[in-house]
């Protein structure tokens, strides 16, 4: 009762953090969790002859014993060759019941972890294989032992739960192998729209810089200095955000305690100073904002904002040849709307390439939507953005 869920919460990621170490390390040695469980099945088939016989059986001998552990040695091989397996743990069972006398087994445990395994990890004619095999294997076993209905159906039922257990085992691990999939497609989507709203951003500004440097230098000295320190200025904020990126894609588990603290991303507090960036060639750009647009904004939406709103820009420098831009952001009613508008002439086609299916993209990523088309009055290009954010009234509360 005293357990908070927050501690709750850590419990069960740490719980799942060791069962996902424990995972991956039995993937990387499959021999050592083949040889465990082979042990493990033997020490269950071990406990008939340790527990004391009635009186008027005959003990437990070594040579049953022997060929006892012989049933369970074909399973450190289960993976590698599992109908073998399966053949050499049917022949060394069939050997025990005609050649000595020892203690049943109260479940056939061998004969359950190759029919799981077969069920799991073979194709279907192996599966076929086995399946024919047991129709004869178990009757022919049950005739050998008591010649009743109740083992034979007790026998038939634990053999096709176990090849069951298989199949749905294969069934979850491909569902997880296709969600991991997709879930590297998204993570591949998203690095992508960061890397090109960073270098498309960042290189756009220098070209435009660089261009105005050589007629500046003849006419106002004094603005190519400029010029040059915004290139230097933009190509090392350019260098912060990219090395932010590759620090987080290197991170790992094992090394992120001893990592560098890694700066966060860009948001809604980082827009004057990437308007006053843009300014500097050569564009003028207005920023204003209405409704307390920051009030408890999440952080992921703020860096949303920011990176729409460099990419719209961005577009603006690249494509519009407009002289002026507006960015205006405005909150009311559980809406947040981000409109960038100029007076040029849009990008070329309409299309805008990735940069307006990125806005588009990160729109959606937050349940919002993105359109673009003319500015008022039909003239310049403009950028409209909705997301959903707390309202102002709830913030409050």
């Amino acid at each position: 009762m005293g357990i908070r869920a927050g501690g709750l919460a850590g419990i069960r990621a740490d719980a799942r953090g060791r069962w996902e170490r424990t995972r991956t390390w039995g993937a990387a040695n499959p021999w050592a969790v083949d040889l465990g469980i082979a042990l493990l099945v033997q020490a269950a088939m071990t406990m008939p002859f340790v527990v004391p016989r009635p009186p008027d059986l005959e003990p437990a001998t070594w040579a049953a014993y022997g060929l006892t552990s012989l049933t369970v040695l074909p399973l450190v091989w289960r993976r590698r060759a599992p109908l073998a397996v399966l053949l050499a743990i049917v022949v060394a069972s069939a050997l025990y019941k005609v050649a000595v006398d020892g203690p049943g087994q109260p479940l056939p445990y061998t004969g359950l972890v190759i029919v799981y395994t077969i069920a799991l990890l073979s194709p279907p004619w192996k599966r076929l294989v086995t399946a024919g095999l047991l129709v004869v294997a178990v009757p022919v076993s049950v005739w050998l032992n008591t010649r009743s209905v109740r083992e034979l159906t007790f026998s038939l039922f634990v053999f096709g739960a176990a090849y069951v257990f298989g199949r749905l085992q294969d069934a979850r691990q491909r569902a997880h192998r296709i969600e991991a999939e997709r879930a590297a497609a998204r993570e591949r989507a998203r690095i992508a729209r960061e890397m090109h709203d960073i270098l498309s951003h960042a290189v756009s500004l220098m070209i435009v810089q660089a261009e105005a440097g050589p007629v500046a230098v003849r006419v106002a000295p004094e603005r190519a200095e400029a010029a040059f320190e915004a290139i230097s200025e933009t190509g090392r904020e350019a260098m912060n955000q990219l090395r932010q990126m590759l620090g987080l894609l290197r991170e790992s588990p094992e090394n992120s305690e001893s990592a560098a603290p890694l700066e966060p991303q860009p948001d809604l507090a980082a827009l004057p100073g990437l308007v006053e960036r843009v300014r500097g060639s050569g564009l003028a750009v207005t920023y204003t904002t209405e409704g307390g647009v920051r009030a408890a904004l999440p952080a992921a939406t703020g860096a949303s904002v920011y990176r729409i709103v460099q990419e719209a820009l961005t577009n603006v420098v690249k494509h519009a040849d407009a002289r002026t831009a507006e960015v205006r952001l405005s909150r009311a009613d559980g809406v947040l709307r981000v409109t960038v508008t100029d007076d040029g002439r849009g990008p070329r086609g309409g299309s805008g390439g990735h940069g307006l299916l990125g806005i588009r993209e990160r729109a959606a990523a937050h349940g919002g939507t993105a359109t673009t088309g003319p500015g008022p009055g039909g003239r310049g290009f403009e950028v409209r953005v909705l997301l959903p954010v707390p309202s102002t009234a709830e913030v409050g509360a």
